[in-house]
């Protein structure tokens, strides 16, 4: 199986998008202005206690105050906030954390309101981002995650991951960790650990006790708050430090800083793979170039196809995911009605699991399969799901067939679901539905282009159209692409983008930055 990983850079947002077999299977989108990632750490304030549900609301900036029940606390509670008000009461001098003493466990049967008060300052993590009309989920046992172990303050285990199954290799690591841990620090092995030196381990250790020296250090030296003390790494290096694995074919991204963090990276995790990070400089749009704007397109929205006309229709609700299967125009089995609804129904189970993790579906998801007479097929068709989301590193749990046909699925939601609106508003009527004839759709375009060189000084820029378009526009030796530049000149490069509706248009100078040149008042 060969994997490559796509990254988009915009001015406003990143998208990345993992392909495994030139098949998209995980997608990513946010907005680069995006402050309330998974992982961020707040030192901020108590705003309102809830002893009904024995949590609290804290303020961490957002619009929404975030949620901190009491069993978030976690058991170090007590020894955190010793801490920090050991590290706010002498700004000059940072008390080592080796010297902190640690407390008591927090009770875990006690209340919120005899622990906490409104006011209070709290070092917190987001572990949820905000979802719909809730605000983002903190936790008070802080991690920071390494490629190949996490790091927690004030805990003094260190743990293996369970899917390392070799019982040598587990107590090796387990010593090895011991023996470089600091005190008054707990650390996670990740399963990538399996097999890893000595030196690689302790690198990424120092690299995590650095980053919490910077936060805890932010803490002491700045009064605001709330205040970001730690920002989880920009979303293409989390994404790596995730899903990075030396199969991996190549790294392609459009955008210099980007590709030189990546790089960075890959060069500490795996410095023989350094090389299969690319700096991509085509005039092709990146998505474009790799076929992942098409896959977008069809691979979102309510209705899903997948083989022989077969069809899944995914609807969100509040509450969960509902999902129904659909035989559709397909041809029925020649093997009667109980092979044809297996077949389909094993082809959803393939196409499900895609979708759950392009989309990043989580909560409780329910599937209306269609229905089987047969034990056998039902078992046939839980087996073939629980295989395919072995792939997912989401937690997740799958319920055999009910007697209604309907299989569950819960899966770990920590962001909200992934929704790409793939229907198309028309750019040249805003919905009104009335345009100018589409013959003078060109002339249209070359009004701009002369706007944009003889009034406001551009010459160089890039015109993005659809790709039909596009090749209307360069078509034979006397192109109108070349009657263009005859006029305006050679700074006009004609570029087919698989995003744009068929009459929707974008300039960008020669940076790559977006010029707005279309109005609405241009269609009447």
């Amino acid at each position: 199986m060969t994997s490559e990983v796509i990254i988009d850079v915009q001015p406003k947002e990143i998208s990345i998008a993992l392909l495994e077999d030139k098949s998209l299977v995980e997608y990513q989108n946010e907005t680069r202005s995006a402050s309330f990632s998974v992982g961020n750490i707040y030192v901020a304030k108590v705003k309102k206690l809830m002893p009904g549900l024995n949590a609290c609301f804290v303020n961490v900036g957002y619009e929404r105050d975030a949620f901190l029940h009491y069993l978030d606390l976690g058991t170090q509670f007590s020894s955190y906030e010793k801490y920090l008000k050991q590290v706010q009461s002498d700004r000059k001098r940072l008390f080592p954390i080796s010297k902190a003493s640690r407390l008591p466990d927090l009770k875990k049967d006690g209340s919120v309101q005899n622990t906490l008060s409104v006011g209070q300052e709290v070092l917190v993590q987001v572990v949820k981002e905000p979802i719909s009309t809730k605000g983002p989920r903190l936790t008070c046992e802080l991690s920071f995650a390494g490629r190949y172990i996490v790091l927690m303050p004030f805990h003094d285990k260190v743990s293996v991951s369970s899917k390392i199954k070799k019982g040598e290799e587990r107590a090796r690591l387990k010593q090895l960790i011991q023996s470089i841990k600091p005190k008054n620090f707990g650390v996670i092995v990740r399963t990538s650990a399996e097999g890893k030196r000595v030196a690689e381990l302790d690198g990424e250790l120092k690299m995590l006790l650095k980053r919490w020296e910077d936060a805890i250090t932010k803490v002491q030296k700045t009064t605001e708050r709330p205040l970001v003390v730690y920002e989880e790494t920009s979303r293409a290096v989390a994404l790596l430090r995730d899903l990075f694995n030396p199969t991996y074919d190549g790294i392609h991204i459009n955008d210099k800083t980007i590709y030189e963090q990546v790089k960075d990276y890959v060069q500490l995790i795996a410095p023989e793979k350094a090389n299969i990070v690319k700096l991509y400089n085509g005039t092709v749009p990146i998505f474009d170039n790799f076929n992942v704007t098409k896959q977008i397109k069809s691979a979102f929205g309510k209705t899903v196809n997948y083989k022989h006309g077969a069809y899944l229709i995914i609807e969100h609700t509040e509450a969960l995911h509902v999902v129904d299967v659909n035989s559709g125009n397909r041809t029925r089995s020649e093997n009667g009605q109980e092979a044809n609804a297996l077949e389909v129904n094993l082809g959803a189970a393939d196409e499900l699991a895609r979708q759950l993790r392009l989309r990043d579906m989580g909560g409780i998801i329910v599937v209306d399969f269609i229905d089987m007479n047969l034990a056998e097929d039902r078992q046939l068709l839980y087996e073939r799901m629980c295989k395919n989301m072995q792939k997912d590193r989401a937690r997740h749990n799958i319920l055999p067939l009910s007697k209604f046909g309907l299989m569950q699925i819960t899966r770990q939601r920590v962001r909200p679901a992934m929704d790409v609106n793939v229907e198309e508003v028309c750019p040249t009527c805003f919905g009104k539905g009335k345009i100018k004839s589409s013959i003078l759709f060109t002339d249209q375009l070359e009004s701009k282009i002369d706007r944009l060189v003889n009034k406001i000084g551009i010459a160089k820029f890039n015109l993005h159209v659809h790709p039909y378009v596009a090749a209307y526009i360069n078509q034979g030796m006397l192109s109108i692409k070349r009657k263009w530049q005859i006029r305006y000149g050679l700074g006009i490069s004609i570029i087919p983008s698989q995003k744009l509706a068929f009459l929707q248009y974008e300039f960008y100078d020669k940076k790559g930055n977006f010029i707005d040149m279309q109005e609405e008042i241009e269609t009447k």
